[in-house]
């Protein structure tokens, strides 16, 4: 396999992997279409917000004779469930979901009606949704960047160490993927959970932050993998298993037994 084939492998599967994690994760949309009444219906329902203000829900309805209410309560609570009108502009019905604080969830649907006919969005369950604080591009992105760039570094370093046995790069390879890691993970990463959820870092020891605790688990490998490549043992061996463990992170949905306020004690929980 050549470095070529390598290279553009390694990007398919960077990219397959962070699609199939963000796709599979609590945070992603939950989109749809369906025809009722004799009319075409989509609506794509978020499932977090970030910063001050209510997060907006709305779903196309070219029917006006069609109304819609919006139903939601707090998440995993006994309260009753509190229902509004949702308000027609054009073919969208709209409302918006109570401004909740960092890490609390609210769980919505929402119940359209024409004729004494009701169907209810989405049509199996309700929608969860966390709420969090801004995020700034400029902490986001470099992040986003860095958590990319390591993982694809890593994934290359992987196939290096597999199919090219006379390698002489696997220590620079494990450096960069090691720094990046590093830097995007251990350092960007508590600054985006600080942002978003007034906490730098709730996975072990202080929590279970699934999110902060995979992370950790990869740059443990990586840093295994650096020490064989300072002593000459096995570095073959450990690039594969670290590469490996981070593309099994990546396939772990993020966000996953994340941050979440308890309402009872109004505490940030994590691991739940």
């Amino acid at each position: 396999m050549g470095i070529t084939i390598r290279i553009i492998l390694a990007f398919i599967i960077t990219i397959s992997a962070g699609i199939y994690q963000r796709k599979t994760g609590p945070t992603y949309p939950i989109d749809g279409e369906v025809n009722w009444m004799e009319s075409n219906i989509s609506y794509s329902l978020t499932r977090t917000h970030g910063g001050e203000g209510d997060q907006p829900v709305e779903v196309i309805v070219p029917d006006t004779t069609i109304t819609a209410v919006l139903v939601y309560r707090h998440f995993k609570s006994d309260e009753a469930w509190t229902g509004m009108k949702m308000q027609r502009i054009s073919e969208k019905l709209l409302a918006a979901l109570p401004h909740q604080p960092p890490a609390g969830k609210l769980e919505y649907f929402i119940i359209l009606h024409k004729s004494e006919q009701y169907l209810y969005l989405p049509q199996d369950k309700s929608a969860v949704t966390r709420f969090k604080g801004a995020v700034p591009d400029s902490v986001l992105i470099p992040h986003i960047f860095f958590m990319f760039a390591a993982m694809l570094v890593s994934t290359f370093a992987g196939l290096e160490a597999l199919f090219n046995k006379k390698s002489k790069s696997l220590f620079k390879l494990t450096i960069v993927t090691s720094v990046l890691l590093f830097i995007g993970g251990m350092i960007l990463g508590p600054v985006v959970q600080k942002f978003a959820f007034n906490e730098y870092w709730t996975g072990i020891p202080w929590g279970m932050d699934l999110t902060d605790n995979k992370t950790l688990i990869a740059m443990i490998a990586w840093i295994f993998a650096l020490g064989t490549g300072l002593t000459k043992k096995r570095i073959k061996y450990w690039v594969v298993v670290a590469s490996a463990i981070l593309l099994l992170v990546y396939t772990i949905p993020h966000s996953v037994m994340g941050s979440e306020l308890n309402y009872k004690t109004m505490r940030i929980e994590t691991g739940k």
